[in-house]
This record gives C-alpha cells, sequence and structure tokens, in this order.
C-alpha cells in the first residue's frame, strides 16, 4: 500500500484490496506497517490511537474479516500507551468471525541516522515499545508476529520459533534507502534460519511526512524461496503454502534441534 494521512481513505482501500484477496481465495491476509496511516508528522498518531479493542479501526478490521472470510493479522496501527503524546506500534490479529485473537506491539523502534545521508528517524519520539514477544494459533500455521524494525533483531524470532511459531508476519514501512540495502536478505534470513514462511507487506512510495518507502512485498518459503514478490502498486500479493512444511523441513534438516547456545 501506499498509505497517506487521511485515514477513511486508507481503510477503503484496504477493504478493496482485502476483497480482491478474498475472492482470490485467500485465507490470511497480512497489511502493511501503518496500513491506516502515514501522518505527516509521528506525534499525530496520538490523535487517531485507539484503546485496545475499541475504535473505528478496529471496528473496521473486524468487520472486514468476518465480510471477506479472512484472518486478518493488520500491520501496525496506533493504540493507546499510558503516555498521551506517544502511542503503541500494535498488530492486532482478527479471525473470521471479526474476533480480536491477539495483539502484538511493536519491541524494536526505528531510532537510526542513515549514514552519510541527511535523513535520520526517531520513532521512539512518538511511539512506546512493546516488551511482549506474541504468537498466534492460525490455520496457516502459528505465526510469530514481529512489526517492520524488528527483521534486525534474530534473537526475537528465536524466541518465537521457542514458543512454536512457523511462520512470521513482518508488516513494515522499509525506508528506501536500507529497503535496497538489506530488506529481502534480511527476510530471507529469517525464513530460512529458523525454518518458516515469512509473509512481509509493505509500504511503498512517497507519503505525506516526505518519507520514501521500500514496497517489495514478497512471500518467502521456509528453504528461502520467493514464493511472491511486488516491487510497488496498491496491490494483493499471494502464494499457496504448506502449513506442513516447516514441520517437515525441521525433521529433515534439524539446525533448530542442533542449537548449542
Amino acid at each position: 500500500m501506499n498509505s497517506q494521512s487521511d485515514v477513511q481513505g486508507n481503510l477503503t482501500l484496504a477493504d478493496e484490496l482485502l476483497s480482491g484477496a478474498a475472492a482470490d481465495g485467500c485465507k490470511l491476509a497480512v497489511l502493511p506497517e501503518n496500513f491506516a496511516l502515514m501522518p505527516e508528522k509521528g506525534r499525530d498518531k496520538a490523535r487517531h490511537a485507539e484503546e485496545e479493542g475499541d475504535g473505528p479501526i478496529q471496528a473496521f478490521l473486524s468487520d472486514a474479516a468476518r465480510r471477506h472470510g479472512l484472518w486478518i493479522v493488520a500491520g501496525s496501527m496506533p493504540l493507546r500507551s499510558p503516555e498521551a503524546e506517544r502511542v503503541y506500534g500494535g498488530c492486532p490479529v482478527y479471525d473470521t468471525d471479526g474476533v480480536q485473537q491477539a495483539v502484538y506491539r511493536k519491541i524494536h523502534l526505528f531510532d537510526v541516522k542513515l549514514p552519510d545521508r541527511e535523513e535520520s528517524y526517531q520513532e521512539s519520539w512518538s511511539m512506546v515499545p512493546g516488551d511482549e514477544p506474541v504468537t498466534v494459533a492460525t490455520p496457516a500455521g502459528r505465526i510469530g508476529l514481529t512489526i517492520c524494525y524488528d527483521v534486525r533483531f534474530p534473537e526475537l524470532y528465536r524466541t518465537l520459533v521457542d514458543d512454536g511459531a512457523t511462520f512470521f508476519t513482518v508488516p513494515a514501512a522499509f525506508t528506501k534507502v536500507t529497503g535496497e540495502a538489506h530488506w529481502l536478505t534480511l527476510l530471507r534470513a529469517r525464513a530460512i534460519e529458523n525454518l518458516a514462511y515469512v509473509v512481509a507487506p509493505g509500504q511503498y512510495g512517497e507519503h505525506p511526512d516526505n518519507r520514501a518507502t521500500y514496497g517489495h512485498s514478497v512471500i518467502i518459503n521456509p528453504w528461502g524461496k520467493v514464493l511472491a514478490e511486488q516491487a510497488e502498486g496498491n496491490c494483493f500479493v499471494a502464494a499457496d503454502i504448506d502449513p506442513d512444511l516447516p514441520a517437515k523441513l525441521r525433521s529433515e534438516f534439524p539446525a533448530l534441534t542442533n542449537r548449542r547456545l
């Protein structure tokens, strides 16, 4: 998606894409980070922040999951934190009845000055980090929920595997510069080292805060093979997966059971 600062416009677009995915036979959909809002300023998120389980964005997600018969991993959206001006980056998950099954709060915040560029980011100015890894059982397998910058911290993915994850979601708004350098490499690494599926939908293009995101939404199998990828465009990217494949590969290639540390 190329989300902008108009929440209702972003939700309308998300609904169109979810409808198309459901018509194509999809059973589970993952939205990008900040799918509902790419603000002009980071702290604009606080004006749209919702209490967990209540608010128009979450009502939309519940209704969309029910109408389209989809499990929805809802990328990230602003959830209220104990601090009025800062929010959690929350990723709620809904089943086909529209019931919220889990919520993950982004743990690793992107506080980075890009080398050799006049470009810096400080997510902690507008966001509060979560502190709890989260997995959730779905028809596609047990999903380990992560968001964007989390992908650079492999210890989080090991924790999720130890909790039974066979599938990772990585909704993102990766910067164009870092995306060109590292996006696919990091995602394939997380898939290969954990013998797990990775589904990573991304924001693409220009956004109101003068940020350019990389796009390249991708689905990767547990052997590191790219099953589907789309560089840009408001669209859905789909692939067939085998929920039994991670267990089969982990049995045949026991890297996880050979861990020493």
